[in-house]
């Protein structure tokens, strides 16, 4: 496997028989969960890598649309939806996940035509989109009610 092929591939995760997309959030949500504890700079900095290695990795395996087996696209918008979160608590994570899943698989508005545009961008996109607006949402949520994800 080539270092472009590992990085799109989330690693491996994206090789899962079942459900890949769903796996490597999955994987992305514990991982993002470790970097919350370790610094409070470490998710987004993970975040914007995922997004633009994820760029660089697509484009460097030759992909052109969204095989299953491609999930950095997953990873980085996971972890984008874990940004409004204080810390990794249980029904944060569970919430952050549950939103971001929902709104990669219905692709609603903006992230139904970004996941209709070709190549690296448009893999990479829509999950972009998906979890900036699962970031927005829970965001509004603690805002309105503070500690409700504690």
């Amino acid at each position: 496997m080539t270092f472009a092929r590992m990085i799109a591939s989330g690693f491996g995760t994206g090789y899962a028989p079942k459900a890949s997309g769903t796996v490597g959030s999955f994987a992305a949500l514990l991982l993002g969960a470790a970097l919350m504890l370790a610094s409070p700079l470490a998710l987004p900095a993970a975040a914007l890598l995922a997004s633009l290695g994820g760029l660089w990795a697509i484009r460097a395996a030759g992909v052109r649309d969204d095989p299953s087996w491609v999930v950095i696209d997953e990873f980085a918008g996971q972890w984008i939806a874990l940004l409004p979160l204080a810390h990794p608590s249980p029904l944060g994570l569970l919430a952050a996940f549950l939103l971001f899943r929902l709104l990669d698989i219905a692709k609603p508005g903006p992230i139904g035509w970004a996941d209709r545009q070709h190549g690296p961008v448009g893999v990479m996109l829509d999950d972009i989109i998906a979890g900036a607006i699962a970031a927005g949402i829970l965001w509004a949520a603690c805002s309105r009610w503070p500690g409700l994800l504690d």
